[in-house]
């Protein structure tokens, strides 16, 4: 007996309530952001001319879109400041310690809120290097050693 298209049962589409991958999932609530306003320092722009800059909430919830999706900078959704602008304050914001302050600020928030579950909590190890083993597995083949 064949199975024709039409005995297939019909799928339904998801509901409007589902999110595409690039919508924005990631926002900062206002007592978040509160919570860490002092650590980004920003001044309105002036009518004195110049591009001003972007707002650092805006850059912060780009840069966290990018982390909690894991996509790539180009992927960026339009409605965030653009990739290179995310990605320098990225960048600038990692190597000042700012991010980790943000982190820490953040836990600390949902800790005392008792909204911390660390029932499932793991250790990615995606980006460590194997190196076969170590010293004592890893042989030098004799035919490559040095002249």
């Amino acid at each position: 007996m064949e199975l024709t298209l039409t005995w297939w049962p019909k799928r339904k589409r998801a509901s409007s309530t589902s999110a595409s991958r690039t919508d924005r999932t990631v926002t900062l609530t206002d007592k978040q952001w509160n919570l860490i306003a002092d650590l980004f320092r920003w001044t309105p722009p002036t009518s004195s001319g110049g591009r001003p800059k972007a707002h650092p909430r805006d850059c912060l919830e780009g840069v966290l879109w990018v982390l909690v999706t894991g996509a790539r900078w180009k992927d960026l959704p339009k409605e965030y400041p653009s990739k290179a602008t995310c990605h320098r304050r990225f960048v600038e914001w990692t190597k000042d310690g700012r991010l980790l302050k943000v982190w820490q600020r953040l836990l600390e928030l949902t800790d005392s809120c008792k909204a911390l579950d660390l029932s499932e909590t793991f250790a990615d190890g995606t980006f460590s290097s194997a190196k076969k083993g170590g010293k004592a597995l890893a042989q030098r083949v004799v035919g490559k050693e040095q002249r």
